[in-house]
Order: C-alpha cells, then sequence, then structure tokens
C-alpha cells in the first residue's frame, strides 16, 4: 500500500478531525526582541551621559566611549545618528521634564500662587540641575522633517495646566473657552523669559522664580474664580 505524505497545513480529508496547530514559536524571538529593546535603553543611558560630559555637540564617538563599545555596535541598533538624537530627546521629555513639571501641576498646593511657583520653580530649577540636557533639547528643537519633541513636551504641559483651569471655571459656572489660551500664554511666557535667561543670567534663579512667579499669578489670580472649600 502506498504511504501518502501529507504537509503541514493539508486540509484534513473528510471525516478525519482537523489538523493540531503547529507549535508556537519556543519565545527565542521574543528574548531576543527584549534583549535588543534593552540593549538599545542602556546605548540612550550613555548618550544622556555623553551629552552631560560633552555638550549639545556630542559625537557617535562620545556614545561609544560612555558606553564602553565601539562605534560599530551604536549604528546595529540606530540606523545613524539622528535616530540616536530622536532617542536621546525623547528620554530628556520622558524621563526628566515631564516627570518633573507634570508633577508639580498636579500635586495639591496651598494656594494658586504657591501651585504656579512650583511649577516654575521646578523649570528653572531643570535648566540649573541640567544645563547640557537642557542646552541639548533646545538645541534640536524645529528640526526640519522630524518630530519637535520639545515642542511636544510644552503642548502636555500646558494641556494639563489647561485642563485645571478648565475645570475651576466649570466649577464656578463661567464659560471655559479661554482655559487653553491662557494656559498655553503662561506655559510660553515662562519658557521664553527662562530660555533667556539660560545664557543671560542677569538675576539670580531665585529672584527669576519670584518675577515670573508674580508676573503669571497677576494674570491668573485676578482671571480665576477663588478656590472652592
Amino acid at each position: 500500500m502506498q504511504r501518502v505524505v501529507e504537509l503541514p497545513g493539508t486540509p484534513p480529508r473528510s471525516g478525519e478531525p482537523p489538523e493540531a496547530p503547529l507549535p508556537a514559536l519556543d519565545g527565542r524571538r521574543a528574548r531576543w526582541t527584549e534583549h535588543r529593546r534593552a540593549r538599545r535603553e542602556d546605548l540612550v543611558g550613555a548618550a544622556v551621559e555623553a551629552v552631560r560630559s560633552t555638550g549639545p555637540d556630542f559625537a557617535v564617538d562620545d556614545v561609544a566611549r560612555s558606553a564602553g563599545v565601539s562605534k560599530t555596535v551604536i549604528y546595529r541598533y540606530f540606523s545613524d545618528k539622528d535616530e540616536l538624537v530622536d532617542a536621546v530627546l525623547e528620554r530628556i521629555s520622558g524621563a526628566i521634564l515631564l516627570p518633573r513639571l507634570l508633577g508639580e501641576i498636579t500635586r495639591e498646593h496651598p494656594d494658586d500662587r504657591a501651585a504656579l511657583q512650583a511649577v516654575i520653580t521646578a523649570f528653572v530649577s531643570l535648566i540649573e540641575d541640567e544645563p547640557e540636557l537642557y542646552r541639548f533639547a533646545y538645541a534640536h528643537t524645529g528640526r526640519s522633517g522630524r518630530a519637535d519633541l520639545v515642542a511636544a513636551t510644552e503642548h502636555q504641559i500646558a494641556d494639563a495646566l489647561a485642563g485645571l483651569i478648565s475645570l475651576r471655571l466649570d466649577e464656578a459656572g463661567q464659560p471655559t473657552s479661554a482655559a487653553r489660551t491662557w494656559a498655553y500664554g503662561v506655559v510660553g511666557m515662562v519658557q521664553l523669559a527662562a530660555h533667556w535667561w539660560s545664557t543671560a543670567r542677569t538675576v539670580p534663579a531665585l529672584e527669576l522664580i519670584e518675577q515670573l512667579t508674580a508676573l503669571a499669578h497677576g494674570g491668573l489670580g485676578t482671571l480665576l474664580p477663588p478656590r472652592r472649600g
């Protein structure tokens, strides 16, 4: 009797149960994907340290030295320097800028002035604590054809502040249409003034914070209804 050899996936003959599915991959591909992701994250961390030590004009060689690998290894995980720059910007935005600023916006403060002062302090402190990362982030704003992650971060901060302002207006039974305008106005004012100060340094940091707080609260303080309770 001639033996019939059936290949996997051959439709079952009439009356026979369906063929069991092929066994799933043994997980090696998933482990390799995770290893590659983790290795890439390590290299981004090394790039951040290279920026801290060499400034915004770091070279791939600087990253390789920081990571303790050859430049060839860097290019196994990043197609070019632009991709590495984007990854560093994402790290700065997601791990440094946003946690500091959003944390202060969402935290409870005794009054509106204290809340504004806390957010402004966080931004100015960031410039003081991480001057090279700050310079790097703003050196790559508005790059043609690439994501402007600094602008995206500023939008998230402004949108979060707009949400709080809108809630305050809504609770008081007032129109909320101006909330976004006021929020973007405050964030833009603080960002531009602090960016100017980062190079001019005409006043001490504490004085800058007080001046910006007075200006921001002088506007919002007259526009927002009193807090409840």
